[in-house]
């Protein structure tokens, strides 16, 4: 279905302000779209709120019309990662084995924010069961597709599968969603578009299903820089929110950690649209330096016995394996089970190997704007090749390795397009200081700039 309304937050907020276009109208083509039974609405969303979608939109349209719009963003439709509470309406996660669970009480601050400013929730999407992989299967409510190659079938990326198709395919205007490992920059790299993952202490996680609190992160994948920003900062809290102003690139420092694991086994269409977009920073006068990062090498022994996430959803999750255990994802159930294998002094040691770390990497890259790297290693692979367990694994593991490397250290980063029209999708990953937000938002659109022409 083609696309005549805006696509960014803010020329859709223009297009509001100027009478050009309403909430209603924005709501009935991203509701169309999702009801497309050619498109991918029915794989990208496990939940359509279509009448609450267009009472809120009818109600921010009056709103603007009695000049009391509750913010420039009221009336845009958004989606929400089936993980987020909604207050009367069940968390389930992407699973079967919450199907009787109860309606939330109350709605998650990350939620309830953006709704006060005016978005629209448009629905619950799909994700990987529980968020526990890079890929974007799910088995009980289908794989949404890839917007590369339909025909053939390819993988979202995940887990935040269901809001990076969505966005993609103009099912809403930008989705919430979370990142543990990768979760919103891998499927927004597989999709072609922009996902942000915050320092995690920034947005609440209350109201959230967890994954793993020492990594979880909740962030926006959405068209452009502006469009997360915006969204991240009134997640974070902010009274109102402004998208960053776009600086030239010139004299910004970029680092990128030579004979690092994060270069290892890339593809050659990764590695190739990887080193257009640095050639092009650089001729638009960027200070580029190659670096030892050895830090990163220790991450991988750090996390051996299954790390943070292992750990800490097999918390959350044993008493409800015993009670259901067949009903999971079985290799979503595999990746939980590590975590028995951790004992109390194995998670002791995660926390000081971390803790340790973290402070010699945030040494290591202070002389950088942001380090670059490929957000994953492969243009979107098969859904069909990860039927098989090893290829699943593996897969898995190349989609996840960049960006959970980012999350163990706690950083803000965030993944842009830098694939050429016609080319598969392909993420550049830059990511920033420890509560370096701000600032990572400013490099990121002078980046942007640059990539778009």
């Amino acid at each position: 279905m083609p696309r005549s309304e805006p696509t960014t937050l803010p020329a859709a907020a223009a297009a509001l302000a100027a009478g050009q276009t309403s909430a209603v109208a924005l709501a009935e083509a991203a509701l169309a779209r999702i009801n497309d039974p050619a498109g991918e609405g029915s794989r990208a969303f496990v939940a359509v709120q279509a009448e609450a979608a267009l009472a809120s939109a009818r109600a921010m349209d009056a709103l603007r019309a009695a000049g009391r719009a509750p913010s420039p963003w009221a009336g845009i439709p958004i989606t929400v990662k089936d993980l987020f509470d909604q207050e009367g309406i069940p968390t389930r996660a992407g699973a079967m084995v919450l199907a009787d669970a109860p309606p939330a009480s109350a709605t998650a601050p990350a939620v309830a924010r953006l709704q006060r400013a005016g978005f629209v929730v448009l629905g619950r999407t799909n994700m990987v069961e529980f968020a526990f992989s890079g890929l974007g299967v799910n088995p009980h409510h289908g794989t949404p597709r890839s917007p590369y190659d339909r025909a053939v079938g390819r993988l979202p990326g995940g887990s935040s599968s269901g809001a990076a198709v969505a966005v993609a395919d103009g099912m809403g205007l930008a989705g919430l969603g979370s990142d543990t490992g990768g979760s919103c920059r891998v499927p927004a790299a597989l999709c072609g578009i922009v996902g942000y993952k915050p320092t995690s202490k920034r947005v609440p996680l209350q109201g959230v299903l967890p994954l793993s609190p020492s990594l979880d992160s909740i962030g926006p994948i959405a068209n452009s820089v502006a469009c997360c920003s915006i969204l991240h900062a009134l997640m974070a809290g902010a009274e109102a929110a402004v998208p960053p102003s776009v600086r030239p690139v010139a004299g910004l420092r970029f680092g990128i950690p030579e004979g690092s694991f994060l270069f290892d086994g890339v593809e050659p269409a990764v590695a190739a649209a990887f080193e257009r977009a640095v050639s092009r920073l650089a001729a638009a006068g960027a200070f580029i330096e190659r670096f030892s990062f050895p830090e990163l090498a220790e991450i991988p022994a750090a996390n051996a016995k299954g790390g943070f996430a292992a750990a800490e959803s097999y918390a959350w999750h044993r008493s409800l394996i015993a009670k259901s255990r067949d009903g999971y994802d079985p290799r979503v159930l595999s990746r939980i089970l590590r975590g028995a294998e951790q004992d109390a002094a194995d998670y002791q040691e995660l926390l000081t190997a971390r803790a340790r770390i973290i402070a010699a990497a945030s040494a290591r890259t202070a002389p950088y704007d942001a380090v670059l790297a490929p957000t994953a290693a492969l243009t979107p692979p098969p859904i069909a090749a990860v039927e098989d367990e090893a290829e699943y694994g593996r897969i898995n593991l190349l989609l996840l390795r960049n960006t959970a490397a980012f999350n163990f250290l706690d950083r803000c980063s965030i993944s842009l397009p830098c694939h050429a029209p016609g080319e598969a999708p392909v993420g550049l990953m830059l990511t920033g200081a420890h509560d370096g937000d701000a600032a990572l938002f400013g490099v990121s659109a002078a980046v942007e700039s640059v990539l778009r022409g």
